[in-house]
């Protein structure tokens, strides 16, 4: 619930064994033919679909029960190998909650049973089919081998606390990107939450936090501002000796969330050298459309809640307003709610649509004529509030590389926009810190 360019020699190096394709030029294709899927399934099966934000569960992360099963969560390795989804970030994510120790405590012991979690996956579980993932090296070799790769990425720093050595076990643990704040302010950062009621606690870094990215830079660790607020942005561009992502966002022109970036901001991922994870996450894609929905569908939202017997909230205000463990409660069932509320909803004749994987890749297309093809991804945020009508889960991942086919994107543009750029800056990154050794 958590933004250089390439010859066409390194771009290449991007891809798995791959071989070139020959992109057919017939305008008479329609869309929807059978000729055109097909060429989309062979692209999406040749380049390497990486997604940047994929929360968890450490409830999933059993002997007996976890990913090699096809659990409810979004994402599962069933789920990833029916969508050919290759690279999943698995998220240690931990809410916002009080600047004390003893919250930082807590936060930090949390942080420490995802860690724990993802690698008894990788390591316990499911050995055969999955492997950890540090380098853009190793996603290559990884998915040459025909196993699924897993990444790590921190949303939150607020579990270091005070003690910046903490960046670095997380380092050391796997972690490939961080965000120094999430849904409120912390120790390190200003959140973009702060927008709505104008209180800042640290007027963008504390200077802690401007500690943590010389020493994320010092390690090769990329630096997400996916949730800081827009004045912590900048000064994270300032200090920064390398670039940056934004691990599950989208453009604010398109979508007023003040989690998306502002065509200034893209602007500043473009000098940067960075890149920005277009986020499948619905409200942040399309804010009119999901109010026109979620005027008609709250209704049947609250009937489904009150059949599962928990509680529905009339707007994103008040599910702010909870506190940390009844937010964790309301994120468990959340989804279950939302998708059983669709298909109601999507049966009846005339019902405002849903947000779809064609507006996602609007904002693709958007960014990269603002700022270009080299600063754009994508992420999901499964398992944290993401999820549109078409990639709803892990399985549909294909439905992405079939919209960007069918928009004429060629298989090289395919491949960066999937994974060349976002590999790109962790190996500017990881080079970075190579010149400080």
């Amino acid at each position: 619930m958590k933004t250089n360019l390439l010859t066409l020699v390194i771009l290449i190096t991007c891809f798995s064994c791959k071989k070139d394709v020959k992109q057919t030029d017939d305008s008479n294709m329609k869309n929807d033919s059978l000729a055109l899927i097909e060429r989309a399934k062979a692209i999406h099966e040749r380049v390497i679909t990486l997604d940047t934000h994929d929360d968890i569960e450490v409830s999933n992360f059993t002997d007996s029960i976890n990913y090699t099963q096809d659990l409810n969560s979004q994402i599962t390795l069933p789920k990833m190998k029916a969508g050919g989804l290759d690279v999943a970030w698995f998220i240690v994510y931990t809410g916002q909650d009080t600047l004390t120790d003893e919250g930082y405590k807590k936060a930090y012991d949390n942080a420490m049973s995802k860690f724990d979690a993802i690698h008894k996956l990788v390591e316990d579980f499911a050995p055969d089919q999955i492997e950890l993932a540090l380098t853009s090296d190793d996603v290559r070799r990884i998915n040459a081998s025909g196993k699924k790769v897993a990444m790590i990425g921190v949303e939150n720093g607020y579990p270091i606390g005070l003690d910046i050595s903490n960046v670095e076990k997380f380092y050391n643990l796997g972690a490939r990107y961080m965000s120094l704040a999430h849904n409120g302010h912390s120790q390190l950062s200003d959140s973009h939450t702060g927008e709505a009621d104008g209180v800042w606690l640290n007027k963008g870094l504390s200077d802690l936090g401007k500690e943590v990215i010389v020493e994320m830079n010092r390690l090769g660790m990329m630096v997400d501002v996916s949730h800081p607020s827009k004045e912590a942005m900048k000064q994270m561009i300032e200090l920064t000796k390398a670039p940056i992502i934004a691990s599950h966002s989208a453009a604010r022109a398109l979508s007023d969330e003040s989690r998306n970036l502002d065509d200034e901001q893209l602007q500043w991922m473009k000098e940067n050298g960075g890149v920005i994870q277009v986020v499948a996450l619905d409200e942040y894609i399309n804010t009119k459309k999901m109010a026109t929905r979620n005027a008609e569908i709250f209704s049947i939202q609250k009937q489904v809640a009150d059949s599962l017997g928990v509680k529905w909230y009339a707007s994103k205000e008040e599910v702010m307003a909870l506190d940390h463990h009844e937010q964790e409660i309301f994120f468990g069932y959340y989804k279950k709610v939302l998708d059983l509320a669709n298909a109601k909803a999507n049966i009846i004749e005339g019902f405002p649509p849903n947000v779809n994987v064609a507006d996602l890749v609007d904002h693709i297309d958007y960014i990269i004529e603002k700022i270009g093809i080299e600063h754009v991804g994508i992420s999901s945020d499964f398992d944290g509030g993401g999820g549109i009508e078409d990639w709803n889960d892990a399985s549909e991942t294909f439905n992405v590389t079939l919209e960007l086919v069918k928009r004429g994107y060629t298989e090289e543009e395919i491949a960066m926009i999937w994974s060349g750029n976002l590999l790109r800056v962790l190996d500017d990154v990881q080079a970075y810190a190579e010149t400080l050794k």
